[in-house]
């Protein structure tokens, strides 16, 4: 069965839609920024409430807290981020270059802040990889490994402090960033780092954070090389020293991938049998050190161990303040990655489950978070992907899950911390490279991607080059600058095309793609599919120029024509007041007339519908292209301009060369009016009849 629709209305320019269907509202521009100004600065307790529910969505949440439906699960699901944050957060530790127990400290802090402040009701935060090893080269860079690995004990624990201040300055700094991005509301820029940017840069993290443990594993005593290539100075250092592998370190990164891979996999592929994951990770911890202090290890075979875990609270300390000149660019790279990627997988679940999460306000979390914590001997904090997804796979339902998470951890600092003395180096390097799985595999998402968007493909595929083969964060850059670039060569790239009339509708569609569509005798339409700016203002003339065959000679030529044909009009008004008829001028201009109707065109719509925005540049190409156009006798039609475009070419004075008239709300009321002025005035009635 098929439908049918028929329409019967007036012809609308602009001018008339506004006056039948626009607002009636008169006031100036000040007194309604004067109204908003005191409605924000109203003082009530409603206003109060709402704000502290907003800007403290704990406060929001918790009333409505279900407990009979929700508290087990979220009981259950933060014991098992709590239990997988132990070991990760000591491992993600030495990425940090940092001792492990800050990396406790770091499982700690930022999830009671986030708990508090965030909106992402599925979101585990702590240590993620690819900040640790950012935050890492910028240690590495101001507190270098020192040569003599034979330092004296008092050397070294000046060295570890000197490490912490510089990365708890670093989350200080790239929090005060955060909140200031909140207080300037600017929770939208993280949509620069587009999908692909993230996936591969990621995913390229990914190889450096490897790499980078392959001293660990093999018990070699490296320092750690930083800036660009550090990725193959650190390989070409590692091939270097094989002979000097410690077997005993190997025989113990063997064993543990041997036992965290198979097992990781099992919980990934049968995650939906599985009530919990299995601890694989915490097992493997306690394992480790149980057998590294019953066989003496570290002095036997000499075997790197974590060594003393203080237990307790970290007392509060400003971090290193003097540093932050010189960590300032890097943590530019580190809070814009950290609160991407907090944000990307906030969103994600948010849409799995159906809420809503706010931009801005996971500004004010994370950089709440980051300053907080790093009074407390942090480094920078994120959401994180394994703990993230295994949290909302164990059945979590809110930010409650949180507090479970942080007990669990503080267990671990008050009590147990002290006992992982014998944990072998070996077995975090190896918890460190089994953890990066779900980025590995982000390589299956390339197939798709081609076949969706190529553009996208090289963004991918460019950034993810940039940061394998330069370094994290100078990739990254690049990444973000080629995808920025792709965005400009596609707008100044834009498809102008003509448009043609499907038979008996009000349907125009370029007429290239369809070959059915006709176009109206004596008029062009054109349509252009994206903003006309200084950018691409050239390739938009070209593009007209060649559609209307508005060449240079063809317009001095029609301007010739044009200028003699009014000539010989005022010769023959003058003949005809002297009493004389001039039939010969009647009859070629006539020929003339009938030759302009057959094969040229009289008028040029341009459809604004895909015009987004148009700059100064812009407005005064326009000018240039109505110039032009009567020059050579033809009349310039607009139609369905925004209100910001028709804004900016009004001021710039386009009404001084074309009839405001002229300017309609669809292109088919455009077509109807311009085939009505061709007929007789008794004949035109001014509507649309479909």
């Amino acid at each position: 069965m098929s439908a049918s629709v028929a329409v019967y209305r007036n012809i609308y320019t602009e001018d008339r839609f506004k006056q039948s269907y626009g607002t009636g509202d008169k006031k100036s521009g000040n007194e309604r920024i004067w109204d908003k100004l005191a409605k924000q600065c109203r003082c009530s307790q409603p206003t109060f409430l709402h704000l502290l529910r907003e800007r403290v969505p704990i406060f929001n949440w918790l009333p409505k807290y279900r407990l009979k439906k929700w508290i087990l699960g979220d009981t259950i699901a933060g014991i098992t981020v709590g239990i997988l944050h132990i070991p990760q957060g000591m491992a993600f530790a030495l990425l940090t270059s940092v001792a492990p127990i800050y990396g406790l400290y770091t499982s700690f802090f930022p999830v009671v802040l986030y708990m508090i402040f965030g909106t992402g009701r599925h979101i585990s935060t702590g240590t993620f990889a690819v900040v640790s090893l950012m935050t890492g080269s910028v240690v590495e860079q101001l507190v270098p490994t020192p040569v003599d690995l034979n330092s004296s004990s008092a050397e070294m624990v000046d060295i570890e402090v000197q490490r912490i201040g510089v990365a708890s300055a670093v989350a200080f700094l790239s929090g005060i960033m955060m909140i200031c991005m909140f207080s300037l509301q600017l929770g939208f820029l993280s949509t620069y780092l587009s999908e692909p940017i993230v996936k591969a840069f990621t995913s390229a993290a990914a190889f450096h954070v490897t790499i980078s443990q392959l001293q660990s594993m093999l018990g070699l005593r490296l320092p750690r090389h930083t800036g660009p290539f550090s990725l193959f100075k650190t390989l070409a250092s590692v091939l270097e020293n094989l002979p000097h592998t410690n077997l005993a370190e190997l025989l113990i990164s063997v064993v543990c991938l041997a036992v965290l891979v198979p097992i990781k996999e099992v919980n990934t592929r049968f995650r939906q049998r599985l009530r919990t994951p299995i601890p694989v990770e915490i097992l493997t911890v306690i394992i480790a050190t149980g057998v590294a202090y019953g066989s003496s290890l570290d002095s036997r075979y000499e075997v790197q161990m974590v060594g003393y875990i203080p237990a307790g609270f970290p007392r509060p300390r400003m971090p290193a303040l003097q540093m932050l000149p010189e960590v300032a660019g890097d943590t530019v790279a580190i809070t814009f990655v950290g609160y991407a990627v907090s944000v990307s997988l906030a969103m994600i679940y948010a849409d799995k489950h159906g809420y809503s999460i706010h931009p801005n306000q996971e500004l004010l979390a994370h950089g709440i978070s980051n300053t907080v914590s790093s009074l407390f001997t942090c480094f920078p904090s994120s959401a994180t992907l394994a703990t993230t997804n295994i949290l909302e796979s164990a059945g979590g339902f809110t930010q409650l899950s949180g507090l479970f998470t942080s007990l669990v951890v503080l267990v671990v600092l008050l009590l147990i911390g002290p006992l992982f003395y014998f944990l072998p180096k070996a077995v975090l390097a190896c918890i460190n490279v089994t953890s990066l799985r779900q980025m590995f595999l982000q390589f299956r998402d390339l197939p798709d991607l081609w076949r969706v968007s190529k553009m996208d493909f090289v963004v991918w595929l460019v950034t993810w080059l940039s940061v394998v083969v330069l370094n994290v964060d100078l990739g990254l850059a690049i990444g973000v600058v080629f995808s920025m670039m792709t965005v400009i060569c596609r707008t100044q790239r834009a498809d102008c095309s003509v448009l043609g009339r499907a038979s008996n509708t009000e349907i125009y569609r370029p007429i290239e793609k369809h070959s059915k569509c006709y176009e109206i005798p004596g008029v062009k339409i054109l349509t252009y599919n994206g903003p006309i700016y200084y950018g691409n203002r050239t390739f938009f003339r070209e593009a007209v120029t060649r559609l209307l065959g508005l060449t240079p000679e063809r317009i001095r030529s029609r301007e010739k024509i044009r200028k003699e044909q009014e000539r010989k009009e005022r010769e023959a008004i003058t003949t005809v007041d002297a009493g004389v008829a001039n039939t010969s001028f009647s009859s070629e201009n006539e020929f003339i007339k009938s030759e302009t109707s057959s094969s040229e065109i009289q008028a040029v719509l341009i459809d604004c519908s895909s015009v987004i925005f148009v700059d100064v540049a812009g407005a005064r190409l326009f000018i240039q292209v109505c110039i032009e156009c009567q020059k050579v006798g033809v009349r310039i039609y607009l139609s369905n301009c925004n209100e910001s475009v028709l804004k900016i070419l009004t001021s710039s004075g386009l009404m001084n060369y074309m009839n405001p008239q002229h300017i309609f709300v669809t292109v088919h009321d455009a077509v109807v009016y311009i085939q009505q002025q061709k007929e007789k005035p008794t004949e035109n009635t001014n509507t649309v009849w479909v």
